[in-house]
C-alpha cells in the first residue's frame, strides 16, 4: 500500500514538475514570441501582375510564384493528401498531437532512424509564418507554443488554408495553387489523384521530391502518399491502383504571356516601386494598363519587320561568329545544340550554325536541333554591307554568302527560312488615344532582351520636319492662313548683321516659286518654312518658341534661332505624339497615362486613373495660353502625379470616385487645358490630310500612306541633317502615333541604298503605315465636320485670293472666319509676240 501511495506522489510530483518546468520554459521564451494575432490579416506574398485593358497578362513581376485560393476552392482529396501525409490526427489535437510524437520517436528507435515526421500542420505553419528552419531545441520549443497559441486563434480550416497557399513547394512555388500550375499547367480542380499525391508530398523535400528534378523520386514519393491515404480511408482499393499507375507528365509552366510589353511593363513596375518599395513585389497587385492587346501586337511587328526592312536594304555584315573553319575539326552535333542554347533568340531572329551549303541552297541547324534549308530567295538581300552609304552587288550563289561553320541569324518568312542579322539601327514607336491620353501601345526598341533602353520616353532626339506642323500652327495664329503665299525659293544669307551666311535647302533641293502654307506643310518646304517664320505680320523665333510649349514640349530643349524651323529641338517620340494629339483633338493638351486602375489581394481597387480629356465638339472651353503644364516623366514620378482628374475612357469598369464612392457625372468630367483654338486645331489637322493625298499638281511627302483611301487620316514626315533620325506622326479616328528610327550612338547616318536616301517616308512612315492598317481595319471612316468658326471658300490656287470665272486652277480652302480672303484674283495679261518661224510667246 505503501508502494502505491509512494508511486502516486511520485508521479504527482513528476506532473508538478513537468508542468512547472513547461510554465517556466513558456515564461522564459514568451517575450520572443510573435504575436500569432497578425494571422488574422496575414498577407500572403503574391507577385504583381500587369494585364492589358482587357484583362491579359502582360508581366509579372516577384521572385514568388503563388496563387492563393480560399478553402472551399481547394478540392477535398487535396485536403485529405495532406492530411493522411503531414498530419493524420490534425482534426483530433490542439496543435502539438503528443500521440504523434510517441509514434515518430518509437519508430525511430526502432529503425534507427527519423521515418516519420512529429511536427504538425500547425506546427509547419508558425514554422513557415514566424521561425527560422534552423534545427535548434529553444525553436522546436517555439514553435509547440505558437502552434498552441494558433489553435487558440483560428480554426482548422483557418489553419490549413493558410498553410496550403503558404508552403513552398519548389521551382518558386508557393501554395498549391501554384504549384499546380508550375508542374502541370493546370488549376487545382483540374489535377488528376496522381497529381495530387505528387503535390501533397513535397513538403518533406521540395527540391528534390519534384518531377523537375528526379522523376523516380517524385513517383515515389507520390506512391507514399496514395499509401497514406489509402490507409486512412480517404480513397479505395481501386483509386490507389489506378492513380499508382498513372505515369507522372510534368514541365515547367512560366506564366503564360499574352502578348509581348516588355517596356511598358517595365514601366509599370518602375511606377509601382516608387509607389510602394518592395511590397509591389509580394502585395499581389494587379495592375490594368491602358495597352489593347491587338494594337500592341501591331506595333511590335510593324517596328519589327521595318527594322528588318531597313537593314536587308544596307546590305550584310557577315556571320556572327565563326565556330570553325573549313581547315578545321567541324563541330559535333552536340557541341553545336549546347552553343545555340546559350545564345538569345530577339524577337524573330532564331540563331542558327551551318553545317553544309553549295550553289543553291545551305543546311543549317537550329537550338532545337532541327535542321532546316536557306535557299537562295533567303539569301538574295545579302548584298555585302560598305558602309551606310555603300553596297556590295547582289549576290549569284548561296555558298558566297554563307559558309559551314559560320554562327548566323535566319528568321522564318512565310513557308521558308531567310539568311537574317541583328539590326545596328533601332526604333520607337508610341500610339495614344488623343481624347484622353490613354497609351493603346508602346514599343522601346527591336528587342527589350537586346536592349533596355527605352526610346520613346528615353530618347531625345531631333525631330526635324515633325516640328513643322506645330510651327505653321503658330503662323496661322498669327494671321496666315493655308492660302496664304510664301515664295518656295533658297535663301542665301542671314538677315542684315548676321556673323555669317545660312543656307537652307529643300529636300530635295527643288523650287516651286510662290506657293501655299498648306502646299509648303504638304512637301515639307524648308525654305517656306523660314519665310513663314521671318515674315514680320506672322511670327518671330521668340514667338514660335514660346508657342511650341502649347504643345507641352519643355524649354529647356527648345532652340531660339532660324533653325528651330528645320527641326533642330530635340523632344522624345513621348512628347511628340502629345504635341500631334493637341492637333487632332480640337486643341487640348492631354496627360498621356498607362495605368488604369490598380486592384489588391482581394479585388479591392487601391488606385483608379483620372485622366482630364479633350472635348473636340464642345464651343464653351475658353483657350489658356499661360501656365501649360509640361510632360510628366511617366517613368519616374508616381502614378497620381501621372495621371490627372477624370475617368479614361478605357476603364474596364464603371469609374467610380474612390473617395465619394459617387459615379461620375458627365458634369464631374474635367477637361485638360484648351491650348489653341479647335478651328485652329482642324486647319492644321486639314492640312496634314494634304500631307499624305497632295493636291492636283503635286504629291505630299507622306503619299505612301494614301492606299488606306480614307479622308479622316493625317500626318507629317520628318528628316534631320544627314538623315540622323527619321519620323513620321499622324492620325487617324481616336489614335495618334509616333515613329521614329535612327542609331542609338546618334552619330551615324541612315545612310542611302541603290534606290535611294533614307528620310522619314521610306524609313519611319512603314511602321506607322503597318500600324494603322491593322488598327483601322473594320474602323468606319470619321466624316470630319468643320467646327463652328471655319467657313470654307473657293480660291484661285495661284494667287490665294477668291476665285473667278478666269480663275485657271481654283480650290475650296478652310479659313477661319474673317481670315479668308476679300478680293478676287485678277489674271495678268501679257504682250502676244510672234517669232519668225510662227510661234507665240506671252511676255509680260
Amino acid at each position: 500500500m505503501k508502494i502505491v501511495k509512494f508511486f502516486l506522489f511520485f508521479i504527482v510530483c513528476c506532473l508538478f514538475l513537468g508542468a512547472g518546468s513547461i510554465f517556466g520554459l513558456y515564461k522564459y521564451v514568451e517575450s520572443e514570441l510573435p504575436d500569432v494575432a497578425t494571422l488574422k490579416d496575414v498577407r500572403l506574398q503574391v507577385p504583381m501582375q500587369v494585364l492589358s485593358a482587357e484583362g491579359e497578362l502582360i508581366a509579372q513581376f516577384g521572385e514568388k510564384r503563388r496563387l492563393p485560393l480560399p478553402l472551399k476552392q481547394v478540392p477535398p482529396l487535396m485536403i485529405e493528401a495532406f492530411v493522411a501525409t503531414e498530419d493524420s490526427r490534425y482534426y483530433e489535437h490542439h496543435g502539438v498531437d503528443p500521440i504523434g510524437i510517441f509514434r515518430a520517436v518509437s519508430v525511430m528507435a526502432a529503425s534507427g532512424h527519423a521515418s516519420q515526421g512529429a511536427s504538425t500542420i500547425t506546427q509547419q505553419l508558425a514554422r513557415n509564418f514566424f521561425l527560422s528552419r534552423e534545427k535548434t531545441l529553444m525553436r522546436k520549443v517555439k514553435e509547440v507554443f505558437l502552434a498552441i497559441r494558433i489553435e487558440q486563434l483560428l480554426s482548422k480550416d483557418e489553419i490549413l488554408e493558410l498553410y496550403l497557399n503558404k508552403i513552398y513547394l519548389g521551382n518558386r512555388a508557393y501554395g498549391v495553387g501554384a504549384a499546380a500550375y508550375v508542374y502541370f499547367g493546370k488549376s487545382v480542380n483540374e489535377l488528376s489523384l496522381s497529381e495530387i499525391a505528387m503535390i501533397a508530398g513535397l513538403p518533406k523535400a521540395p527540391s528534390t521530391f519534384n518531377p523537375l528534378y528526379s522523376h523516380e523520386r517524385a513517383i515515389n514519393r507520390r506512391n507514399t502518399v496514395l499509401l497514406r491515404m489509402l490507409e486512412e480511408g480517404y480513397i479505395t482499393q481501386q483509386q490507389y491502383n489506378e492513380a499508382k499507375r498513372e505515369n507522372i507528365i510534368a514541365s515547367y509552366h512560366a506564366p503564360k504571356i499574352s502578348f509581348s510589353a516588355p517596356y511598358l511593363a517595365e514601366m509599370v513596375r518602375q511606377e509601382l516601386y516608387n509607389r510602394y518599395g518592395e511590397d509591389a513585389y509580394t502585395n499581389g497587385y494587379k495592375v490594368y494598363t491602358t495597352i489593347i492587346g491587338k494594337d500592341q501586337i501591331a506595333a511590335v511587328n510593324a517596328l519589327r519587320n521595318n527594322l528588318i526592312n531597313y537593314d536587308i536594304r544596307h546590305g550584310y555584315r557577315g556571320a556572327e561568329k565563326i565556330l570553325w573553319t573549313q581547315l578545321q575539326t567541324p563541330w559535333t552535333h552536340e557541341q553545336i545544340i549546347e552553343q545555340l542554347k546559350k545564345i538569345s533568340t530577339y524577337g524573330p531572329l532564331i540563331s542558327a550554325v551551318v553545317i553544309a551549303t553549295n550553289k543553291n541552297k545551305a543546311e543549317v541547324i537550329m537550338p532545337n536541333g532541327a535542321s532546316v534549308e536557306l535557299a537562295m530567295n533567303g539569301v538574295s538581300w545579302a548584298c555585302k554591307y560598305i558602309s551606310d552609304e555603300r553596297q556590295g552587288i547582289a549576290p549569284k550563289t548561296v555558298n558566297e554568302v554563307v559558309k559551314v561553320g559560320e554562327l548566323i541569324r535566319i528568321r522564318q518568312v512565310e513557308d521558308s527560312w531567310w539568311l537574317a542579322q541583328i539590326p545596328e539601327a533601332n526604333s520607337a514607336f508610341i500610339a495614344l488615344n488623343p481624347l484622353d491620353g490613354a497609351i493603346v501601345s508602346l514599343v522601346g526598341g527591336f528587342d527589350f532582351e537586346l536592349s533596355k533602353f527605352n526610346r520613346v520616353t528615353q530618347s531625345l532626339r531631333q525631330v526635324g520636319s515633325n516640328i513643322k506642323p506645330f510651327l505653321y500652327t503658330a503662323a496661322l495664329d498669327k494671321g496666315l492662313t493655308l492660302a496664304s503665299l510664301l515664295n518656295d525659293m533658297p535663301i542665301t544669307r542671314w538677315d542684315a548683321g548676321a556673323d555669317s551666311e545660312w543656307r537652307p535647302k529643300n529636300s530635295p533641293a527643288k523650287y516651286a516659286g510662290p506657293i501655299s502654307l498648306r502646299q509648303g506643310l504638304g512637301q515639307s518646304k524648308n525654305v517656306v518654312m523660314v519665310r513663314a517664320m521671318r515674315a514680320m505680320r506672322a511670327m518671330g523665333v521668340d514667338y514660335a518658341a514660346d508657342y511650341l510649349k502649347r504643345f507641352g514640349f519643355p524649354e529647356e530643349n527648345i532652340n531660339r534661332t532660324e533653325s528651330l524651323a528645320l527641326g533642330a529641338p530635340s523632344f522624345t517620340p513621348l512628347q511628340i505624339v502629345r504635341g500631334y494629339a493637341v492637333m487632332s483633338n480640337g486643341g487640348y493638351l492631354i496627360d498621356p497615362y498607362f495605368i488604369s486602375r490598380v486592384e489588391g489581394l482581394q479585388g479591392e481597387v487601391v488606385f483608379e486613373a483620372k485622366a482630364k480629356i479633350a472635348c473636340p465638339k464642345c464651343n464653351d472651353i475658353p483657350v489658356i495660353y499661360d501656365d501649360v503644364p509640361k510632360i510628366k516623366e511617366i517613368n519616374a514620378e508616381s502614378i497620381e502625379d501621372i495621371v490627372k482628374s477624370t475617368t479614361p475612357m478605357t476603364n474596364l469598369k464603371p469609374s467610380v470616385d474612390i473617395n465619394s464612392e459617387i459615379p461620375i457625372t458627365v458634369e464631374q468630367k474635367k477637361y485638360a487645358p484648351h491650348v489653341i483654338s479647335t478651328p485652329l486645331a482642324f486647319l492644321i489637322s486639314n492640312a496634314m490630310m494634304t500631307n499624305i493625298y497632295g493636291e492636283p499638281g503635286w504629291m505630299g511627302t507622306g503619299w505612301r500612306a494614301r492606299d488606306f483611301k480614307r479622308k479622316d487620316i493625317g500626318g507629317k514626315t520628318g528628316t534631320t541633317n544627314s538623315s540622323k533620325d527619321a519620323w513620321f506622326s499622324g492620325y487617324g479616328p481616336d489614335i495618334v502615333a509616333t515613329a521614329w528610327i535612327g542609331f542609338d550612338d546618334n552619330k551615324r547616318s541612315l545612310g542611302r541604298t541603290i534606290t535611294g536616301g533614307e528620310a522619314g517616308a521610306k524609313s519611319a512612315q512603314p511602321i506607322w503605315n503597318d500600324f494603322m492598317k491593322v488598327v483601322l481595319d473594320g474602323v468606319r471612316e470619321n466624316d470630319i465636320e468643320p467646327p463652328d468658326g471655319i467657313i470654307s471658300i473657293t480660291i484661285d490656287s495661284k494667287t490665294g485670293k477668291l476665285a473667278t470665272n478666269n480663275s485657271v486652277s481654283k480650290n475650296l480652302e478652310y479659313f477661319i472666319e474673317g481670315t479668308e480672303p476679300k478680293t478676287a484674283a485678277i489674271r495678268e495679261v501679257g504682250t502676244i509676240v510672234i517669232s519668225e518661224d510662227g510661234n507665240s510667246q506671252e511676255l509680260f
